[in-house]
């Protein structure tokens, strides 16, 4: 049988990219809505459910409660514990995985046509029924502060967190999911209970399901998986105030290379003028070796072996990012780099060479992302959280190829701040001037 499913994953690495889906929505007799595509050459498939909200849900003063909550749905339910769990997932050929953001609790199922009702059998159970038995709730405690006490010891993770908490301050966006040794200590059991009912509710379900299943199969099977949750889970937090000041912070970090994230306040995805950035933005820094970026501060001047950017819209807040690393007596440098182009892109925007090779690169990597069950259900359910219609795999490309060099220099010059573009610098950086802050 893993022999028969290991040939399955195969035959999809092997497919041809697509980018033409027929996406069916469906609504089961319990009225929970999903996207469909059928797929019945093989007997497969790829379920992507998302339940918005994710860890941003935290109770006050129970910060990392549902990132642990969620890696316990797996450590049993029902009535096996975490060894029976996972035996009669293997046995039945079937892949489930479980991942929190501050967005949104994401499920992934794959599983053979052949076992269908036993997969969605135990994939209920651990969405409805999960244990959290003292030995496995000990069990992923302790990977959870492990996993701290080694961002602790992160340049990168240092930096991230910084640049969130002095972007979003008290909102969950401003600090780690993961909560900290002193929450995650604390948490108990019924704090984990309450997580569970907080996240895992019918009012921000988001289904896609993509392979061998009718829609009357698939109506059937979301009312037996999903119809017994909770009618609603706990309020949405408010969006989150950015607040990006000008300037630069130092994290005081005995390392020979300094790190940087930099940032601005960003665009919306479903902004109007959300493909005008994107286009920006592979041209400055998010196309690679072909960016603005990596000619400027790598390839001209050796300052850094990769430096990137790229809009970061979230639910609740938007913003504009970037990442660079460079030797201490060079990161300062490599930041004024940074901000003359940034600076240059606002009030020259690009070329129209640029725009071309922008568009060609960015419609033509589009196709790359259906290559499977599986990544189309997830791209089916991103679609579905934005709020985008049914057409929009065909139409997508239409609107890059729309985007104008007038559009561009029009976004760029409203867009990119580089006077108020903050860096955050873990590291002993030399020469720059910040308001520097003891690692804590």
């Amino acid at each position: 049988m893993r022999f028969f499913y290991a040939l399955i994953l195969s035959a999809f690495a092997a497919l041809p990219a697509r980018a033409e889906v027929d996406i069916q929505p469906v609504t089961s007799p319990g009225g929970i809505t999903a996207w469909l595509v059928e797929e019945h050459s093989i007997p497969f498939v790829a379920l992507e459910i998302r339940f918005r909200g994710g860890a941003s849900l935290d109770a006050p003063g129970k910060r990392g409660a549902i990132n642990l909550m969620t890696g316990l749905l797996e450590e049993g339910a029902g009535d096996m514990d975490a060894r029976a769990f996972s035996r009669e997932t293997e046995a039945l050929a079937t892949n489930l995985s479980f991942d929190v953001s501050d967005d949104s609790l994401s499920v992934s199922a794959r599983f053979l046509t052949e076992n269908r009702d036993a997969s969605i059998e135990l994939l209920r159970a651990a969405l409805l029924e999960p244990r959290f038995d003292e030995d496995a709730v000990e069990r992923v405690r302790g990977q959870v502060i492990s996993n701290i006490q080694s961002n602790q010891k992160d340049p990168n993770e240092i930096a991230r967190q910084t640049f969130d908490k002095i972007a979003f301050g008290d909102h969950p966006y401003g600090s780690s999911l993961n909560g900290t040794l002193e929450t995650v200590a604390g948490l108990t059991r019924d704090d984990l209970i309450e997580a569970h009912s907080a996240v895992l509710a019918r009012d921000r379900i988001y289904v896609g399901a993509v392979g061998d299943i009718s829609p009357e199969e698939l109506g059937k099977l979301l009312d037996t998986l999903l119809g017994d949750l909770p009618a609603k889970g706990a309020p949405m937090p408010p969006p989150a105030d950015v607040d990006i000041p000008a300037g630069t912070t130092v994290v005081d970090f005995a390392t020979p290379q300094s790190v940087a994230i930099f940032g601005q306040p960003g665009l919306a995805q479903d902004d109007p003028d959300w493909f005008t950035a994107t286009v920006l933005n592979h041209v400055l820094g998010g196309g690679g070796f072909e960016s603005r970026l990596m000619t400027e501060v790598r390839e001209k001047r050796g300052l850094t072996y990769g430096v990137y950017s790229y809009l970061a819209p979230r639910d609740l807040a938007e913003t504009y990012l970037g990442s660079v690393s460079s030797a201490n007596d060079r990161i300062g440098e490599a930041i004024d780099v940074i901000r003359a182009e940034w600076a240059k892109a606002a009030t020259e925007g690009i070329t129209q060479e640029e725009l071309e090779a922008a568009k060609t690169y960015i419609t033509g990597a589009y196709p790359l992302r259906f290559d499977g069950n599986s990544p189309i259900a997830n791209i089916l359910v991103g679609m579905q959280m934005l709020g985008l219609p049914t057409d929009y795999i065909a139409t997508r490309n239409d609107k890059v190829e729309a985007v104008t060099l007038e559009d561009v220099k029009r976004v760029a010059a409203d867009l990119l701040d580089p006077e108020n573009l903050h860096f955050v610098v873990v590291g002993q950086p030399e020469g720059l001037e910040a308001s520097t802050l003891p690692q804590e």
